[in-house]
């Protein structure tokens, strides 16, 4: 094996975090000297990747880890001689990459170096105070960094007439002090006094006075709620109250824009690829026409006629199709009951999975040849109802486990990396309690559809869940869970809401609606983004 294939392989282990045992080492390259020099590269791009997909205990690669994927894969290639839709079941199986919530690197904005760096040490589930404080600090940080490349908001080079045509330099907070006429600032909107609204930043807080607000030409869509940062124009009063006039949210920033300035830093938590690599990711993705996702939220499983049966029917038909399913994704809730203290039976439940278990056993192409993922929903089992939501309890889903072996139990909200494309699943009856929770009365200008309001908030926001957290708790530590940074190619909410697909700036989001209530999922081809809304 030559001393070029030895150091191609040390790279790509570096980039992606890993760090090789000798031993580790040599099973990798005795594995890739089986292919001609010219798939080299992607033998090792396969090992690494199914590599990813196992539960490693440390970043530090042993050779036992080596050793059973080069058996999975040695087993999938002596199928796929067999079966050719084997064969390409193997190869998308390493396309797909599912990352866990709490697995996720946190990334932090120094204002002063004007660059991210990556948290270093633990983060533990129950943070301090500083953690609080931090939490709003780091979203603010995200968006504002951001805001001050937008050339609309940006500070002119002269100060000239031509110069500030058009332009809406921000100004801190502490600088309305004593200052007449109309000023630009952003702030978070917080409730310090029961019924009085202020906006804060890193310097200072005012009062403001919404009565008269509009939103601004181009940001005119979302929910505006405490807790959303907003850019607002308006004036000081006599009283030390800010009138404002005119108000929306950050404007979203090109996702290839936002890439270039992050200097290799991983928010995904996929790994960081070189330009040549996510550029070959790219046209492989193009060339997977055949590769869907199915989708299904709600899947009640204590309910025989509203789910299971249902179920039985979808299963059967992409049994029968000519290329089966890539991949299944089932959101939660799984029961048609929260999963409170006031639960009855947590061992039905656990019999229950394991029937949806035998069912999908029962259809022997889809066993072999689709990935089942499964994310919680808010009424699932678990230690909390914050978010992020761990995945569901082992407890739970042994039987299940034992007729699919290679079932996936992840995290809520969950982000799933399809070669280069990035998707970001979630599962949260938001539409809801975004309304509720509303200050202002979203604007009909652009759209009177709430979905696209709620698309328009959080894809403004880069956060999957801005609401109060007296709404809806976070775990301090693990906020960066839910950003949305830069935008990902595609966001699946699991809402009870109506189901509904939507392209914002060129984002996909879709809702695939509430299997048990009404029967609705959606079939999603990764390829080109084509969202097929479907009902039984």
């Amino acid at each position: 094996m030559s001393t070029a294939i030895r150091k191609r392989v040390q790279k790509r282990c570096k980039i992606r975090g890993y760090n090789l045992k000798v031993d580790a080492l040599d099973e990798i390259l005795s594995f890739v000297s089986r292919f001609p020099d010219a798939d080299a590269n992607d033998a090792i791009d396969l090992l690494l990747d199914q590599l990813h997909n196992q539960t490693l205990k440390s970043p530090i690669i042993e050779k036992e880890a080596v050793q059973a994927v080069v058996a999975l894969l040695s087993e999938a290639e002596a199928a796929g001689e067999e079966d050719g839709d084997t064969s390409h079941a193997a190869s998308t199986t390493s396309a797909i990459r599912v990352v866990d919530a709490f697995l996720l690197p946190k990334l932090r904005y120094d204002s002063i170096k004007k660059l991210f760096y990556e948290h270093t040490g633990n983060l533990p589930i129950h943070g301090d105070a500083s953690a609080k404080a931090n939490l709003y600090r780091d979203r603010y940080q995200l968006l504002l960094q951001r805001l001050t490349r937008d050339q609309h908001f940006s500070k002119p080079a002269f100060d000239s007439e031509i110069s500030n045509f058009g332009n809406c330099e921000i100004s801190p907070i502490q600088s309305l002090v004593g200052q007449t006429g109309r000023k630009w600032v952003m702030g978070l909107i917080s409730q310090l006094e029961d019924g009085h609204f202020y906006l804060e930043d890193l310097t200072a807080s005012v009062e403001i006075n919404l009565s008269n607000a509009i939103s601004f030409e181009n940001i005119t869509t979302g929910f505006f709620s405490e807790n959303t940062v907003v850019v607002a124009e308006g004036e000081m009063r006599v009283e030390g109250i800010f009138q404002v006039i005119t108000c929306g949210f950050p404007p979203l920033e090109d996702r290839e824009k936002s890439l270039k300035l992050l200097a290799g830093h991983d928010f995904f938590g996929s790994g960081v690829l070189s330009r040549e690599e996510t550029l070959r990711l790219a046209e492989l993705e193009k060339k997977a026409v055949n590769d869907m996702f199915v989708i299904i939220s709600d899947i009640w499983l204590d309910n025989e006629e509203k789910a299971m049966e249902k179920l039985t029917t979808v299963l059967d038909v992409f049994e029968n199709e000519e290329v089966v399913p890539s991949l299944f994704v089932f959101m939660g809730n799984f029961s048609s009951h929260p999963c409170n203290l006031s639960f009855p039976s947590f061992s039905t439940l656990r019999s229950q999975f394991g029937k949806l278990g035998k069912l999908i056993g029962m259809h022997q192409r889809l066993k072999e040849n689709s990935r089942f993922l499964f994310i919680p929903g808010p009424d699932d089992a678990g230690p909390s109802k914050a978010l992020p939501r761990c995945a569901l309890p082992k407890y739970l889903t042994e039987e299940l486990r034992e007729h699919i072996p290679n079932a996936i139990f992840s995290s809520n909200p969950c982000r799933v990396k399809f070669f280069s494309q990035e998707i970001v699943f979630f599962r949260e009856d938001l539409l809801y309690r975004m309304r509720r929770s509303c200050l202002l009365p979203p604007s009909a200008e652009e759209t009177e559809d709430s979905f696209e309001h709620l698309v328009a908030t959080i894809t403004h926001q880069s956060h999957l869940c801005p609401l109060p957290l007296v709404v809806q708790p976070i775990i301090w530590n693990y906020d960066h869970a839910l950003y949305l940074y830069p935008t990902p190619h595609t966001i699946v909410l699991g809402d009870r809401s109506k189901q509904k697909a939507f392209k914002y700036t060129g984002i996909t989001c879709f809702n695939p609606g509430s299997f048990s209530s009404d029967g609705t999922f959606v079939a999603y081809r990764p390829c080109n983004q084509e969202v097929e809304l479907s009902s039984l």
